[in-house]
């Protein structure tokens, strides 16, 4: 019984996860190109050496540029450790390619896995997320990512 709900369950959640992130670039896009003229970008390219996941795959990526400044960004539902070591190599790709420097890196996510939390600095990419712990009528309830 179980198994015949998890799949559709499953699906729910990845679309909503999909949606949630478009939903979140669409507002970025449209405070800071609409109100700061700061231009939001989103990349796909192909990596045909397959430098990013290790055989040819398309890449994506948010970019924001501002007086030349490039900030590339990874908009997720959740973020898990090895999703932050395909970001910097999605970096990387793109810093590679395109013979330009990041100014800064950044993952935005709702769920981060505390086991995630301490590798963003150590890779010089700032993880925006929410607070680790919550406080809820005095008790403390920890955020699972």
């Amino acid at each position: 019984m179980n198994h015949k709900h998890e799949s559709p369950i499953g699906a729910l959640g990845a679309r909503w996860g999909l949606y949630s992130e478009a939903a979140f670039r669409n507002g970025l896009d449209a405070i800071l190109e609409g109100t700061f003229g700061v231009q939001v970008l989103n990349v796909v390219e192909y990596d045909d050496a397959g430098e990013v996941f290790g055989c040819p795959e398309q890449i994506e990526l948010d970019l924001i540029i501002r007086k030349g400044d490039l900030i590339l960004c990874e908009i997720k539902s959740s973020v898990s450790k090895p999703d932050l070591y395909t970001f910097l190599r999605k970096v990387e790709f793109y810093e590679k390619r395109h013979q330009r420097q990041a100014t800064r890196k950044m993952v935005i996510s709702p769920m981060v896995h505390p086991s995630a939390q301490p590798i963003g600095p150590r890779l010089g990419i700032e993880v925006n997320s929410t607070p680790a712990k919550v406080i809820i009528r005095t008790s403390v309830v920890d955020w699972i990512g």
